[in-house]
């Protein structure tokens, strides 16, 4: 799929934009280590923003100083760890009684 120069984001420089002009020009050569992409190939990418199979609700709330420091310490993506964490430990019926 290919992409115009106006359809991207205007946080380009003005030298970024120019060397992008430059390289829409030269012609791609396909080979072993980069070859060109089928239709197939392309169908196996995933969106990685945009609509989900799977939607988020966004929600707000009170979490321990200690609890966001151990959860950060997982690194980058511990929302979405907090967000699978809270979803397994919300079937467990046991762990839920204790925690109300």
């Amino acid at each position: 799929m290919k992409v115009s120069m106006n359809e991207l984001s205007g946080e380009l420089s003005v030298q970024e934009l120019s060397e992008l002009e430059e390289a829409e020009k030269k012609q791609i050569h396909f080979d072993d280590d980069s070859p060109e992409m089928t239709a197939e190939m392309l169908r196996q990418f995933k969106r990685m923003s945009g609509k989900s199979d799977d939607p988020k609700h966004i929600v707000s709330l009170r979490v321990s100083a200690e609890t966001m420091e151990i959860a950060k310490a997982y690194g980058k993506g511990y929302t979405a760890f907090l967000s699978r964490l809270l979803n397994e430990a919300i079937k467990d019926k046991e762990l839920v009684k204790k925690c109300i």
